[in-house]
């Protein structure tokens, strides 16, 4: 087991590991562990109650949080004719064909996000296990295979963010940086909170969202209390 640092140690001892705070509280304490030098990212973490191995429990999609994540993305869109024109002009970052397969083959990946156009599919299919290990192979579930590039590119670099269900049952997902308001956070954290009540899986028994927590890259988590939301 790896050590921990007299600094993690120090600041987790402000975090009740068995409570569960109100949001807003929750934000607060870990605005307060973070201590690095850089602005940590703030990711939320969902334990749900569903069984990822059974097809009608799987959980996957993607929203815009209501402030963004704070961090800059890099859009890539495989379009061609008209549709990589609308892509340009909606402040994607590359735009191209089998050039951009090209450079990504030989081991290019200055991008965060890939969009494509569904005529694009088959070729970019071909990438599956170069972007698909890296969670960046276009999914119509998370709307990165669109003819609406546009609208996908619009909302990549608004603070786009994907979901999905790992094997145990787990959702992590990043809803800001430190630097950002409480407020700001509080409302990311619940707007994801209540879109991943909404899909919900029909076959799911139980309780749903048994915990959840929040926490700075650096710093520990802390537990977030999700019993107001509908289980």
């Amino acid at each position: 087991m790896a050590k921990k640092s007299k600094r993690y140690n120090e600041i987790q001892k402000l975090v009740d590991r068995s409570a569960s705070y109100r949001t807003e509280e929750a934000v607060e304490l870990v605005k307060q562990t973070a201590k690095a030098k850089f602005d940590e990212t703030v990711e939320a973490a969902f334990r749900l109650g569903v069984d990822p191995k059974k097809a009608d429990q799987q959980i996957r999609g993607a929203m815009v949080l209501p402030h963004g994540t704070g961090k800059d993305q890099r859009v890539l869109v495989f379009a061609k004719g008209d549709k990589a024109k609308e892509a340009e002009a909606a402040g994607a970052d590359f735009v191209g064909e089998q050039d951009l397969i090209n450079k990504i083959t030989q081991g290019w990946f200055e991008f965060d996000v890939v969009i494509a156009t569904p005529d694009m599919m088959a070729e970019v299919g071909k990438l599956g296990r170069t972007l698909g290990p890296k969670g960046l192979m276009p999914n119509p579930k998370t709307g990165t295979v669109t003819f609406d590039v546009a609208k996908a590119v619009e909302e990549a670099k608004a603070g786009k963010v994907e979901y999905r269900v790992d094997k145990a049952g787990n959702i992590h997902v990043p809803v800001g940086k430190v630097s950002f308001d409480t407020q700001k956070l509080v409302e990311n954290f619940e707007a994801l909170t209540e879109t991943l009540v909404k899909v919900k899986p029909q076959a799911a028994k139980g309780t749903y969202m048994r915990n959840a927590s929040i926490s700075a890259t650096m710093g520990p988590g802390v537990r977030v209390d999700v019993s107001g939301f509908k289980n």
